[in-house]
């Protein structure tokens, strides 16, 4: 494991730039008005070649636990346990406040290392900050600008002496390196599972998570729309069917509300920060609120999963406390066959996020519909499939002219891509074509995963050009 640096500090100071800096993409939100980062986003740095895992917490506010800044505030306490160094951050241009003291006397309590770093320091505007950061009793501060990038050098000047001790402990205990950027062409059914939880807000998601993973990982409550950017987290499951441990990437999303009611800039970026989660993940479990049912809402987020390609499963949550559960989930199942017609029998789960309820059982079907959603059918099967189709249902002849259906190949997988050659395919019936999908779907094993069917024609060479 890579040493572990935490970014610390109250909020508006710049700790997501300095992030999104030091791991060179734009994970975390940014934006103008504080309080906008509030669970722990971890991410790869790679500073002038020193690497570490760098982990981005909510601003330090001083207020009641019960609070949500409060309940926020100790999430960011809980980051500090098993960290190597951290990185405390203060805004040059405001100097120091009375809160930035308070979290000083907080971190001056702990073992860990601290580097005092004076952000937003470009100009001459942060001078009279750094001076006043010498009193915070860290040393001398290191001058950046998380903005512009300046102070680098100076960082890794300071940062290095305890990312290599921290390394050098660490070496006997290596494991495997993380997972890279680059996937293995051929499905392996032992690799990471990436499982992204999407829903609309309140519905769970991150309480679902913590379930999972047995600590209070994310921030949860009564407040609606609390997760604001997408989080990863690798975890290992245990499968009781296999008596192994198998591993998963879990991915908790923003709340998802009708796009008439998103007019806030923030939502706004939240919601697209989820549809990038939702690219990143095979599976994606779209959880439902027991005590509201199925919604319109819910049934575009579905729509949004499958037209991305993603393994789709439903999983109602709230099951402990639902009313009627033998009506609600075969209305539900109703309305899914009905509303989902392009993908029908989409697994449909009740679990619930406060008991454990299903939640090993969703698991498993996740591992299960990943499967088939990568799965590779060899072309000699696929065509005597396609011809036992055509021998059971011919295609039509509109106007008298007969459709002709040569072949069909499997152009990729994760999702199954078909393509079908043939002539006149331009006047194949809609009807003919999800004929084709659905017995792709069934007889070949697919199950309820996103197929994609392209028709090809030859080119006529006679053709005016």
């Amino acid at each position: 494991m890579l040493p572990q640096v935490i970014i610390i500090g109250r909020p508006n100071v710049g700790k997501s730039t300095l992030f999104n800096r030091l791991v060179g993409k734009k994970l975390a939100l940014v934006d103008d008005q504080p309080g906008v980062t509030r669970d722990r986003r971890f991410g790869d740095a790679d500073l002038l070649g020193l690497k570490f895992t760098i982990v981005d917490t909510a601003g330090w506010e001083d207020l009641d636990p019960e609070t949500l800044p409060g309940r926020m505030r100790q999430q960011t306490e809980a980051s500090l346990i098993g960290a190597d160094v951290a990185l405390f951050v203060i805004d040059a241009r405001a100097g120091v406040t009375p809160l930035d003291e308070e979290i000083a006397r907080y971190l001056r309590s702990s073992r860990i290392p601290i580097v005092l770093m004076a952000n937003k320091a470009e100009g001459r505007a942060g001078d009279p900050g750094l001076y006043d950061a010498f009193a915070l009793g860290f040393g001398e501060p290191v001058a950046f600008s998380a903005e512009h990038g300046q102070g680098l050098a100076d960082l890794f000047e300071v940062l290095r002496p305890h990312i290599e001790g921290a390394s050098e402990d660490d070496d006997d205990d290596a494991g495997p390196p993380p997972e890279g950027a680059e996937e293995e062409e051929e499905f392996d059914p032992e690799s990471v599972l990436k499982l992204a939880i999407v829903g609309r807000p309140n519905a769970g998601k991150s309480t679902l998570i913590n379930k999972l993973l047995g600590e209070n990982r994310l921030l949860t409550g009564p407040e609606a729309g609390i997760t604001r950017d997408s989080i990863a987290i690798d975890w290992q499951w245990f499968d009781p069917a296999s008596d192994a441990y198998r591993p998963v990437r879990l991915i908790d999303t923003a709340g998802m509300r009708k796009k008439a009611q998103v007019v806030e800039k923030l939502e706004k970026l939240s919601v697209a920060d989820a549809r990038r989660a939702i690219d990143f993940a095979e599976v994606v479990v779209l959880l439902l609120d027991a005590t509201r049912g199925l919604e319109h809402q819910d049934l575009k987020i579905a729509s949004l999963v499958l037209e991305e390609g993603r393994a789709l499963m439903i999983a109602i949550n709230k099951w402990d406390v639902a009313e009627d559960p033998s009506a609600l989930f075969n209305g539900v199942r109703a309305a899914l066959d009905e509303g989902l017609a392009q993908v029908r029998g989409v697994p449909l789960l009740a679990v619930s996020a406060r008991t454990g309820k299903g939640l090993d059982q969703m698991l498993t079907a996740a591992f299960d519909i990943r499967a088939a959603w990568s799965k590779r059918v060899p072309t000699s099967a696929l065509n005597r499939w396609f011809d036992d189709a055509l021998a059971a249902n011919p295609p039509p002849a509109p106007g008298g002219k007969r459709i002709k259906l040569r072949y069909i190949t499997q152009a990729r997988t994760r999702p199954p891509s078909f393509v079908m050659f043939g002539t006149r395919l331009d006047q194949l019936p809609e009807s003919y074509r999800r004929y084709l999908v659905n017995g792709i779907r069934r007889e070949l094993g697919f199950d309820a995963v996103p197929i994609r069917l392209t028709l090809r024609s030859p080119t006529n060479p006679f053709a005016k050009k």
